[in-house]
């Protein structure tokens, strides 16, 4: 008897200002959703992907979400037939871990249909071979946040180690994605291959400081912390208004905001829901004075990662 699961994982932001590659969080909005049926095939296809203007391949050895499940299926010894129906409900290309929600989505929705033998955790690494994909790169600071939900630390990658930060529960994310599309492939090519130690040390305080922050639900600290010498000069130049929309932002009651991922999305950090959309308003209003329609999210963070919509 063949079984059908539909799933959804969410949008993440990755870095958070001072913590490239390492620190990443989930939204609960936007996200993708996958539709997996077993079959008989012995095989994995994607007989449909909507929401992506046609340039995601239908070849499952060629996408995120077909070459995840392919792989864990081969992990766990299975010749099971599975189809993959992918339906993007969030913009491609937008900083915000797209590759990573199919990927999560997938993996998440094909383990629950063969009885969940593997943990979330046990996951990730499956997960992570997606973004090498999608980007060239398996890290894990946007696919660890959309498995495992909440804040998460990727504190090493080889042997892998990620932890599950605490944090403030009225911590409320606004997110802005400008009508712009920056590829990770750019993005990470323009970055400085050294850096200043003194810059070094000041992000690292930073890193330190955000996440006792967030452990002792310290807004404060929080706010002292989001800041990032490093990447941030650089990649905001691929954003028009970048500095504007950050100081309005800030102006507005946010206790910071930095790129989401390799951009173009903006994100900044509040806590109360009426704030973060006083922030967004602002945001906006500076992207619109050049013409640029922009998405805006305002989400608190997600704790639970991905979830089953229908299973049957």
């Amino acid at each position: 008897m063949n079984k059908q699961i539909k799933v959804f994982a969410p949008a993440t932001v990755a870095n958070v200002a001072c913590g490239f590659d390492v620190l990443g969080f989930a939204l609960n909005e936007p996200g993708d959703e996958v539709i997996l049926q077993t079959n008989d095939s012995g095989e994995v296809t994607i007989s449909k992907i909507t929401g992506d203007e046609g340039k995601l391949p239908l070849n499952a050895d060629k996408n995120t979400a077909g070459v995840v499940v392919k792989q864990y299926l081969a992990h766990i010894g299975s010749k099971q037939g599975v189809d993959i129906q992918l339906h993007k409900r969030m913009p491609l290309g937008s900083g915000l871990g797209s590759s990573a929600a199919s990927a999560v989505a997938s993996l998440f929705a094909v383990n629950e249909l063969l009885g969940a033998p593997l943990s979330r955790m046990e996951l990730l690494p499956f997960a992570m071979e997606g973004e090498r994909i999608a980007c060239g790169a398996a890290h894990a600071d946007n696919v660890a946040p959309a498995l495992l939900g909440g804040f998460v630390l990727v504190r090493s990658y080889d042997p892998l180690d990620v932890i599950n930060i605490p944090f403030p529960q009225d911590l409320v994310a606004t997110v802005i994605h400008p009508q712009i599309e920056i590829r990770t492939e750019d993005a990470r090519s323009i970055l400085k291959k050294s850096i200043l130690l003194k810059d070094a040390i000041q992000q690292w305080g930073n890193i330190a400081g955000l996440i006792a922050g967030l452990i002792q639900s310290d807004h404060s600290l929080i706010k002292r912390s989001l800041e990032d010498v490093i990447i941030e000069p650089v990649r905001s130049l691929l954003i028009p208004n970048f500095d504007k929309v950050k100081k309005a932002a800030l102006d507005n009651g946010a206790f910071g905001c930095s790129i989401s991922g390799s951009g173009p999305s903006i994100f900044a950090l509040s806590n109360s829901l009426a704030v973060a959309g006083q922030i967004a308003s602002a945001m906006r209003n500076e992207l619109k004075a050049i013409d640029i329609e922009c998405d805006v999210y305002i989400s608190p963070i997600n704790k639970v990662g991905p979830r089953v919509i229908q299973s049957s």
